[in-house]
């Protein structure tokens, strides 16, 4: 039974062994010789799971239980319980179905609290530099984007629409650029307006560029995302705007998500921290995307 037990939950985790120090994905049986200790073991385990449940709330903003127990491959159950010890300690927010980032709740970012914060910081000095007078720009919200904003050249004229509560704040204090707030509910895991009204409101713009925050991108299923009422935003605004602009760290390339958001022919550009000859994004400028 303890056999069965460890094989559940490291199978294809590519969990390194803190005992032995072997990679547990490279093993025909996924065992090693540490199952000899199953005390060790299982306390290595279970700081594994916490460990990569953390990294997925800090890359992703939220999880789905049901999607880390597939990962991870152990009970509905075990999942739960290590959210909730996390939420105890303060490192995530435990909410029905799965798990916040506490840095997604927090008013200010900073280097402290925002995962891979200088590397958004590069990416929103990029999307910042790309906006012209005049302009009618789409966003959508999360960490990179309120970066963003704050990059903004004071000399810009343009106009900003978002649902985003955090993006519009500020976009509010930039001192040239008009805003306008697409209203409807607010979810409050996102902060973004979500619902029938927000999306026929957007269904009536045709704007220059749709600027994304994403969740994951790969070449095969394209933008997708973990939140239904999210995706169902973002499909609007793609259709609305002129051209797609994605902004993502490197961490989120070629991974994937379980509700589609759009294809990969209809992404335009992509911005990461990366320098744009970097070979991970070699295969999306051969898909015809521009990388920058």
């Amino acid at each position: 039974m303890f056999r069965e037990q460890i094989n559940i939950a490291a199978a294809k985790s590519g969990f390194i062994c803190k005992i032995c120090e072997k990679n547990m994905q490279d093993l025909d049986f996924v065992l090693c010789k540490c199952v000899r200790l199953p005390k060790r073991i299982a306390s290595m385990l279970k700081l594994d799971r916490q460990s990569f449940i953390l990294h997925q709330v800090n890359l992703h903003n939220k999880v789905l239980s049901a999607d880390l127990s597939r990962q991870i491959k152990v009970s509905d159950d075990t999942i739960r319980r290590d959210i909730k010890e996390l939420s105890d300690e303060g490192k995530i927010i435990k909410v029905h179905g799965g798990a916040l980032s506490c840095a997604f709740h927090n008013t200010y970012t900073t280097a402290d609290n925002v995962y891979a914060y200088n590397q958004k910081k590069i990416i929103a000095q990029k999307a910042a530099s790309i906006f012209k007078n005049g302009m009618f720009i789409l966003t959508t919200g999360g960490s990179t984007i309120i970066e963003m904003a704050r990059a903004l050249p004071p000399q810009l004229n343009a106009t900003f629409i978002s649902g985003s509560i955090p993006a519009l704040a500020e976009y509010i204090v930039h001192p040239n650029i008009e805003v306008i707030a697409i209203g409807d509910k607010i979810s409050k895991d996102s902060k973004i307006t979500v619902g029938s009204d927000a999306i026929s409101r957007i269904k009536e713009l045709k704007v220059d560029l749709c600027i994304l925050g994403i969740s994951a991108i790969n070449l095969q299923t394209g933008l997708s995302d973990n939140d239904w009422e999210v995706v169902q935003i973002k499909k609007a605004m793609i259709e609305a705007s002129q051209r797609v602009i994605c902004l993502t760290i490197s961490e989120k390339i070629n991974s994937r998500q379980p509700f589609q958001v759009c294809e990969i022919n209809k992404i335009d550009t992509i911005i990461t921290e990366l320098s744009p000859d970097d070979k991970s994004l070699v295969p999306y400028i051969k898909a015809g995307i521009r990388v920058l």
